[in-house]
């Protein structure tokens, strides 16, 4: 599988859990409670982005601490937007944003392929 598409499938993925993961805070704050729906497809698309753009990085540049660094950036970068956006809850929305960077960073470069040219018949 082609290192994008690994990226892009793997944070969409993992954004998924992410956002699922906010139920556990459901049961008790009626705040996340109201916007569950918002914060896992918002978490599922902001992994999509940090996937497809880690996987695109990971692609032109064949470097694992690259690949991590940018999935890390990425990931706490985009979280850290959402968590001051509420003004709230920073550590507990931008720690798992850059750890899914980083298995993204690490995933790409690792098991990603790069895409073969092939020569017309």
């Amino acid at each position: 599988m082609s290192k994008p598409l690994l990226g892009l499938l793997l944070g969409a993925s993992l954004g998924l859990i992410d956002g699922l993961s906010a139920l556990w805070d459901a049961q008790t704050d009626p705040e996340v409670r109201a916007g569950i729906v918002g914060i896992v497809i918002g978490s599922t698309f902001k992994g999509l982005v940090v996937g497809l753009v880690t996987g695109l990085v990971a692609a032109r540049f064949n470097s694992l601490p690259l690949g991590l660094a940018t999935g890390i950036i990425l990931g706490g970068l985009f979280a850290f937007l959402v968590a001051h956006m509420q003004g709230k809850y920073y550590l507990r929305i931008t720690l798992p944003g850059a750890a899914l960077g980083a298995i993204v960073g690490f995933a790409t470069q690792q098991y990603g392929r790069l895409a073969t040219h092939r020569q017309a018949a």
